[in-house]
């Protein structure tokens, strides 16, 4: 049987699930147990141990992003979410408190569905259900019409 490339350029699924125990990594090949850790390797002490050994920058942006999604109940849609990746799109922390903002300024002036544009990028939101419906660059904001809005913010 040929191996099928998938769109994201992995291997079939079988090609990825171990077959045999010497396949499957132990803690101590990937480095990611605490040291100490007991050869049992529960969930807990994997998790510790990655957490010990991520770097500072990396945990406080993660964190940095738990905090906005808590205070914000901004979501994005599957389709929004699938523009992001294919437009190279990504919002970080301020971005998307700066967002949210806006969407709450709609919500206060009656908006069902609004236009917010930002400095390099466009997002249209249904602010009945606080979702981000799609999102598009700069360069796909030329010629393009938007309809079923009712409001736009620019940020």
């Amino acid at each position: 049987m040929d191996k099928m490339k998938l769109a994201n350029n992995l291997s079939r699924i079988e090609n990825l699930i171990p077959k045999a125990p010497s396949e499957i990594r132990s803690d101590k090949a990937t480095g990611g147990a605490a040291e100490g850790a007991k050869e049992s390797g529960s969930f807990r002490e994997t998790l510790e141990g990655l957490i010990a050994n991520t770097p500072a920058q990396e945990t406080a942006k993660a964190g940095n992003l738990a905090k906005v999604a808590e205070a914000g109940t901004l979501k994005f849609s599957n389709h929004a979410i699938e523009r992001m990746q294919s437009r190279g799109i990504s919002y970080d922390p301020s971005r998307l408190a700066k967002l949210d903002e806006a969407v709450k300024k709609a919500a206060a002036k009656g908006s069902k569905d609004t236009l917010v544009l930002m400095d390099d990028s466009a997002a249209i939101v249904s602010v009945k259900n606080n979702t981000v419906v799609t999102v598009m660059d700069k360069n796909n904001l030329k010629e393009n019409v938007f309809t079923n809005i009712d409001s736009t913010i620019v940020i």
